[in-house]
């Protein structure tokens, strides 16, 4: 089950697993990628029987219940809340297929966006909400100096709920004069390629890798990181802040080549490091290759199999 279990956001569903599941001794896998501990307040309740409830509920504590979680804090959690063990299983994407190629159908990407083809692209392929730190990569390219370097964000104004965090970024740009260097992509940019009803293109998620010299990555908070393990299947280099309390035990500190910050501080050494990564294309590609090959090792679909073969024997 896929989170059904773990987060509170559909009670009678939750209660019905649970009533079901304490009737039948079907072995059952839990798939969870985040609790409701982990969202402040946000599933606190002012009526104690639904605190109770969900407390009782979530997650799925039973005999014949294994739990699969995606980072080690959530492990470390489950572990010291309720004496529960679990393995972690993180994102994975397929390794063995090529993604983020140039190709006819993306050819003319750039130029689409009404940038041209000498630019140096650095996209920032997330939704538009305020944990993914975009102001950081809007004040990179700032104090990049090279008026050639652009970047480009594929997500939606319709990601920011309120509206304000988008708000907030174009008054950002504004202030900085940036509106030459910043791009919203969200019109020609989807998951999947399509076209429009008039016939125009609409480009996937791997024609903009395809594009994207390197990318920026500047999280406050991820469960795990879908969007780095994206950049390193792409063969991408990646700028990424070390988001708590995830990155550093679960990614980072496996040995892939990024720059890092601390906090979204961005250093002048880290400035530096990256004009360095984003001028040099042998150096992107010695990079992308050492990361496209670590994280083979570490989130390809060949360690999904080997995980789920332990998890399902019961």
């Amino acid at each position: 089950m896929e989170n059904a279990s773990a987060l509170p956001c559909h009670l009678s569903m939750g209660m019905g697993i649970h009533k079901a599941l304490s009737r039948m001794d079907t072995p059952t896998v839990c798939h969870d990628h985040d609790f409701y501990w982990e969202r402040g307040e946000r599933y606190s309740s002012p009526h104690e029987v639904v605190t109770q409830l969900v407390a009782d509920t979530f997650p799925l504590v039973l005999p014949h219940v294994k739990h699969a979680v995606i980072n080690t804090a959530a492990q470390t959690d489950l572990r010291d809340k309720l004496g529960i063990p679990s393995v972690i299983v993180p994102n994975v994407m397929d390794f063995s297929e090529p993604y983020g190629l140039q190709d006819d159908y993306n050819h003319d990407l750039v130029t689409q966006l009404g940038l041209d083809d000498d630019d140096i692209l650095l996209f920032q392929i997330t939704r538009i909400v305020k944990r993914k730190g975009i102001e950081v990569a809007i004040d990179l390219v700032d104090r990049l100096n090279d008026k050639r370097i652009k970047l480009v964000i594929t997500g939606s104004a319709a990601d920011d709920e309120r509206k304000g965090y988008y708000n907030t970024l174009q008054q950002l740009i504004s202030n900085r004069n940036l509106g030459k260097k910043v791009v919203f992509a969200h019109h020609k940019i989807l998951s999947d390629r399509e076209h429009t009803r008039s016939g125009g293109k609409i480009f996937s998620l791997s024609d903009a890798y395809a594009h994207a010299t390197a990318c920026t990555y500047f999280s406050t908070y991820e469960g795990f990181g879908n969007a780095f393990v994206e950049c390193v299947l792409a063969k991408r280099p990646i700028f990424v802040n070390n988001y708590k309390p995830v990155y550093w035990p679960d990614i980072g500190s496996k040995g892939f080549k990024t720059v890092q910050l601390e906090d979204n501080n961005l250093t002048d050494q880290a400035v530096k490091d990256i004009d360095e990564i984003i001028h040099d294309k042998e150096m992107q590609r010695e990079i992308s290759e050492y990361n496209f090959e670590l994280g083979k090792k570490l989130f390809s679909y060949r360690v999904l199999e080997e995980l789920l073969g332990d998890l399902f024997e019961f």
